[in-house]
């Protein structure tokens, strides 16, 4: 018996209303108007936890007051009929973070407590722990009620985290209440619970609290999946759509490619798993009626679904009551979306290089350091259009074992420290397969020695991470040819000090440190029998390539094109057949490959409108080529422009033209899609 495909496995749009208390007697047929010319099929409307907008009947939830002004005194039924009645789709957000005053004072045992023993309490509600009875058994019965009362088509639980940080931005540290007690020890038998980040144990609470959240997302999913399969669950990696939410903050730096990011690490981890990316309309929370920048906005939703997200846009209240300038462009996008559906049905990344993103659960200083050296190579292959794929470092063995990492040429390794012994397993065998690994910083080293076999690496003498002790130390440049050579770059962060194995090709000698002020001293600087680069061959085809030193986070804190250029240098030596494009569009346009159920697809992100701290409108690109060398051309088959609504002839090399380019275009062979 054959079982038809979920819903939420095809390509679908979503639209957030995030209400107030004040909002239950919404006009649903009104809301759904927007929803249909917005371009979006489901709705996720605020249902139940802190607040419940149906007449729940469980004394531990809290009945809307305002509910008492609707006629049927039930905002989530009339909802769910009206969407019905459309063929919208409706899903419920629940939040069961907190609970008000008279609750927490009658089960003080499902409350936060911090290290000074106090509650966290904000405008009146207290922040609910997750290792708690209310998350461990009660959010089980509001579910139940609701499922028992609404057939809704699937469940958002928003904020369903250990809340070290309060709504405020206020640190409350570790919550120390008696089940965090018990859990850790059992967690952790023999360790104590630590009150915050400056405690020992803080990075094994991280994995116990992921661990706990984990487990109960599984749980959830079981018990949702057990009562109502047609209703999806939308969390993290173990429910049945990951969700990601794309928002700014007021203080906090911008990563302009987060969203792509997020995106690509879920769907390269698993391709077949749906991915949600909520796009916040507003600028931060405390200012949640000031709408974002119409450009940064649409940024979080081309980069979503570029890697093969759906879209989603979350508005404070009603469409009634907002202002939001970014509303508009967001529309455009989402009918984008709608209207090309099987060009987005199964959208899988096809890129043949990989770069790993560090485990922010790892242990030790210097994930910040790992951070900045992986988004220095992110850009860096993004500008020199060298398509990539992002995998979060635990995943490196899932991937291996499903067979995949065998489909691409080369593998990014920024700075990840000692690797934990599977993930060694699979880049040894990806390397006797004829792949290529690249490794950075410290990635590989595991006290003096190399970990991957075949390395170039004998030992390890010595490392060099703090500032004074790089200050001043260059790295030459060589000409390959014995010409001129191309200048000397700076070592910015870490220096590892290694010795070739036998046989190891060398590059990059290393000019030593020496006086750099005043003027007058900076002399006496002498080259080192030492090198910045460094690779061998594996037996089996393929290559390990060693930067001992930090390329990216150079690139990333002084933005020199040496640092970039040496980098994309190793991966193309490295990888196993072609990884770059063959393009001269700028390198503010981002080349995403993937593959659908309309075939080969080609996303152009034009990102030449980014500014230290957002985005503003693209400067249009014209008359460029693009030509990508491991996918074999079909005798008669053409490529469409989808914006543009033009095909995209091929010069005499192969090379498509590109017509004008402007936020972002799709290039799809037309033979596939219909209606093309």
């Amino acid at each position: 018996m054959t079982h038809p495909e979920p819903w939420w496995h095809r390509p679908f749009r979503m639209f957030q209303t995030n209400l107030r208390e004040v909002d239950a007697g919404l006009d649903v047929e009104r809301v759904l108007d927007h929803l249909e010319e917005f371009g979006a099929d489901a709705w996720l409307l605020s249902v139940g936890g802190i607040i419940a907008n149906h007449p729940t009947d469980l004394d531990f939830q809290t009945r809307n007051p305002a509910l008492a002004g609707r006629p049927s005194g039930d905002l989530v039924g009339d909802a769910l009929a009206a969407a019905r009645a459309r063929g919208v789709r409706l899903l419920a957000r629940m939040d069961f973070s907190k609970v008000d005053h008279r609750r927490a004072e009658r089960h003080p045992e499902w409350c936060f407590v911090d290290p000074a023993g106090e509650p966290q309490v904000y405008n009146g509600l207290t922040s609910v722990c997750p290792s708690g009875d209310y998350y461990q058994r009660r959010l089980f019965d509001v579910v139940d009620e609701v499922l028992d009362r609404y057939p809704l088509d699937g469940f958002f639980f928003n904020w369903m985290s250990y809340n070290e940080v309060d709504y405020a931005g206020a640190y409350r540290g570790v919550c120390r209440c008696l089940a965090c007690h018990r859990a850790f020890a059992s967690f952790a038998p023999g360790t104590d619970l630590p009150t915050g980040p400056d405690s020992p144990a803080y990075p094994l609470w991280r994995r116990f609290a992921a661990a706990m959240i984990d487990d109960l997302t599984a749980r959830v999913r079981a018990h949702i999946g057990a009562r109502r399969p047609e209703a999806p669950l939308i969390l993290g990696d173990r429910a049945d759509i990951v969700f990601h939410e794309a928002n700014n903050a007021v203080g906090r730096t911008l990563w302009h490619q987060r969203t792509a990011e997020h995106v690509s690490a879920a769907k390269t981890f698993r391709p077949g798993v749906p991915v949600l990316v909520n796009s916040v309309g507003f600028v931060d929370m405390p200012y949640r009626w000031a709408g974002e920048e119409p450009h940064h906005f649409a940024q979080y939703l081309v980069q979503a679904i570029a890697r093969g997200a759906n879209p989603s846009t979350y508005i404070m209240g009603t469409p009634d009551d907002v202002t939001y300038e970014c509303l508009d462009v967001a529309g455009e996008i989402t009918r984008f979306h709608r209207d090309h559906t099987e060009v987005y049905r199964d959208l899988v990344p096809a890129a043949r290089a990989l770069l790993v993103r560090p485990d922010p659960l790892e242990s030790g200083g210097g994930r910040d350091e790992a951070l900045a050296e992986f988004r220095g190579l992110y850009s860096a292959l993004l500008e020199r259009h060298i398509p990539f794929d992002v995998l979060p470092e635990p995943r490196l063995p899932d991937v291996a074992a499903q067979g995949r990492l065998d489909g691409y040429g080369v593998v990014v390794l920024p700075d990840l420290g000692a690797l934990d012994p599977g993930a060694v397993r699979a880049l040894d065998g990806f390397t006797r397969s004829g792949g290529g690994v690249v490794t950075t910083g410290s990635s590989g080293f595991d006290g003096d020695g190399f970990q991957l076999a075949g390395t170039p690496v004998r030992g390890r003498l010595a490392v060099r991470d703090t500032v004074e002790s790089v200050r001043s130390l260059h790295l030459r440049r060589p000409d390959p040819g014995g010409g001129r050579p191309r200048g000397t770059l700076p070592v910015v962060g870490a220096f590892h000090v290694v010795e070739p194995a036998p046989g190891a090709a060398t590059g990059l000698p290393v000019l030593s440190r020496a006086p750099y002020g005043p003027p007058e001293k900076c002399h006496g600087h002498v080259d080192l029998d030492l090198y910045g680069s460094l690779s061998a061959a594996v037996e089996g085809g393929g290559r390990v390539h060693v930067l001992p030193w930090t390329p990216g986070r150079a690139y990333h804190e002084v933005g020199l094109s040496g640092h970039r250029e040496v980098f994309v240098e190793a991966v193309l030596a490295a990888a196993d057949g072609p990884v770059q494009v063959d393009t001269d569009l700028p390198e503010q346009v981002q080349v995403v490959l993937g593959t659908s159920a309309a075939g080969r697809v080609v996303h152009l992100l034009n990102h030449s409108g980014a500014v230290p701290q957002g985005f503003r409108a693209p400067v249009p690109v014209r008359d460029h080529r693009l030509r990508v060398p491991w996918w074999p051309e079909e005798e008669g088959a053409t490529v469409t422009a989808l914006r543009a609504g033009t095909a995209c002839p091929a010069d005499g090399d192969g090379r498509l033209r590109i017509p004008r380019l402007d936020l972002f275009e799709v290039l799809v062979r037309a033979s596939a899609i219909k209606g093309l």
